[in-house]
């Protein structure tokens, strides 16, 4: 089985620009004017998942709060610490989770749709 998570945005750019930057997601493909969207796939090649983010005429209607994450497991504390830098160094602020339990395991930051990233440990 294979995993795509879509979401449509306004923020192409921005979003590319966070999940490279940030969690050094690849592009592993990308379309224009396929039927009036343009898009990528953000994710690790070796792995049966990928993001992919569209944008077209029409606007997002979403309706996020805080409870809806995505997480990343990271392997390594090397890899965690090196993470947190990133979003740290380049002035993104850590936000308190709604669940409690992504507070202990973890650290939440905003992409530039609004939409929260858990980083988590996984080691």
């Amino acid at each position: 089985m294979k995993l795509r998570i879509a979401r449509h945005t306004t923020n192409l750019k921005s979003l590319i620009l966070f999940y490279t930057t940030f969690l050094n997601l690849e592009v592993l493909g990308s379309f224009e004017d396929h039927d009036g969207y343009d898009g990528v796939f953000l994710g690790i090649p070796s792995e049966n998942w990928h993001l992919e983010f569209t944008v077209s005429e029409d606007l997002p209607d979403h309706h996020a709060d805080k409870d809806d994450l995505m997480v990343f497991y990271i392997d390594s504390i090397a890899n965690y610490e090196t993470i947190l830098k990133k979003f740290k160094d380049n002035g993104h602020k850590e936000e308190a989770a709604k669940n409690p339990y992504w507070n202990l395991n973890g650290v939440t930051f905003s992409d530039p749709d609004g939409y929260r990233v858990v980083i988590s440990k996984n080691f």
